[in-house]
């Protein structure tokens, strides 16, 4: 189960940082909104880079548990 939770975060911090970088990069040249609003409420490129951040965060933790009980007699 950990190893399916470790891919699954990792490859969704991955592309949550990708659209966060091609966001901003779209916006330093006037290409497209600074803002996108969903169902009401406004959602930024920082919202996806503290997402990736957070995923990422969440797979080192599993990876790490993973291991503890790995090593565990």
């Amino acid at each position: 189960m950990e190893k399916h939770i470790l891919q699954w975060t990792y490859w969704l911090g991955m592309a949550s940082l990708v659209i966060a970088a091609v966001w901003k990069g779209l916006n330093a040249f006037g290409l497209g909104s600074a803002t996108l609003l969903l169902r009401g409420q406004y959602v930024f490129s920082m919202t996806f880079y503290k997402a990736s951040l957070l995923l990422f965060v969440a797979a080192i933790a599993t990876a790490s548990y993973a291991s503890f009980k790995s090593q565990r007699p």
